[in-house]
C-alpha cells in the first residue's frame, strides 16, 4: 500500500535524478541508473598500493584506503556532495555509503572492520549545519557491511578555518592537536574505518589517524566519498 500510494505522489510531485533531471523508475534513489553508471568511481578498493594509499606513506599509518569516486570541481560528484552538505540530501550520502559498502565488502582488508568512525565536526559547525553528512556515508556503509557506527569515537576539540585555498602544510598546521578519542576502551584493538566525504591533501584525515593509533588501535583503514586528484581520465 505504501508504495501505491508513492507511485500516486509521483504523478503529480515526481522524483527527478539530481544530476540530469529525468524522472526516477522504481528503486532508482537519488540519481538514475544512467547517471550511477557515469560515476567516475576509482576501484582504489581493487588495488591496495592505490594513489591514495601512497598519500599516506611516511604520514600516518594505515591499512588500507579506498575512495568511491574520484572528485573534480564542476564534476557530477561534486554537485552531489553539495547536495549532501548544503541543500539536506542526507540520505543521499547514505545512498553513497550503500553503494560502496556492496562493493568494499568482498574485498580484504576491509571485510575484516569491526566498526566505522565519521570525522566528526565541531559542535558549533554540526549546530550551524545540523547533522555531519559524514555520518550519512558511515550510516550506508554500516548497513551493507554490517558492522557499527561510533560516531562519537572522536571529539573535534577546536574549530578550525576552512580548509579551502589552504597548502598542504597549512591544512595540516590548521588541524593538528584539533581531535581527540572520545571511547578508548570501546576502540582497543579494533580494526577502525575512518571515512569523510571528500579527501583533498588528507591533512584532516592524518590527524585523526595518529590520534586513533595512539589508543592504540589494532589498525586504521579510510574510506571516503570522493577524493580530489589530477589522476582523472
Amino acid at each position: 500500500m505504501l508504495q501505491l500510494f508513492r507511485d500516486f505522489v509521483s504523478l503529480f510531485y515526481p522524483e527527478v535524478c539530481i544530476t540530469c533531471g529525468e524522472g526516477l523508475a522504481h528503486k532508482e534513489e537519488f540519481i538514475c541508473t544512467s547517471c550511477f553508471y557515469k560515476l567516475p568511481k576509482t576501484d582504489y578498493h581493487n588495488y591496495p598500493n592505490n594513489p591514495l594509499y601512497r598519500a599516506f606513506y611516511g604520514r600516518a599509518e594505515i591499512r588500507a584506503a579506498a575512495s568511491y569516486c574520484y572528485y573534480a570541481k564542476g564534476g557530477m560528484v561534486q554537485d552531489l556532495v553539495h547536495e549532501i552538505k548544503y541543500n539536506g540530501k542526507k540520505e543521499l550520502g547514505t545512498s553513497f555509503g550503500k553503494w560502496y559498502g556492496i562493493e568494499l565488502k568482498p574485498i580484504h582488508p576491509f571485510s575484516e572492520l569491526d566498526c566505522i568512525i565519521p570525522v566528526p565536526l565541531h559542535p558549533k559547525k554540526l549546530k550551524r549545519r545540523g547533522y555531519n553528512q559524514s555520518t550519512f556515508f558511515a550510516e550506508g556503509l554500516a548497513k551493507t557491511l554490517n558492522i557499527q557506527v561510533i560516531s562519537n569515537g572522536l571529539t573535534r576539540v577546536r574549530d578550525t578555518e576552512t580548509q579551502t585555498n589552504k597548502s598542504r602544510f597549512s591544512r595540516w598546521e590548521n588541524v593538528k592537536d584539533v581531535f581527540t578519542v572520545t571511547n578508548k576502551e570501546q576502540l582497543m584493538g579494533k580494526h577502525v574505518l575512518l571515512v569523510d566525504d571528500i579527501i583533498t591533501t588528507g591533512a584532516t584525515l592524518e590527524a585523526c589517524i595518529h590520534v586513533l593509533n595512539s589508543v592504540p588501535v589494532a589498525s586504521v583503514s579510510i574510506a571516503s566519498v570522493g577524493y580530489v586528484t589530477d589522476d582523472i581520465s
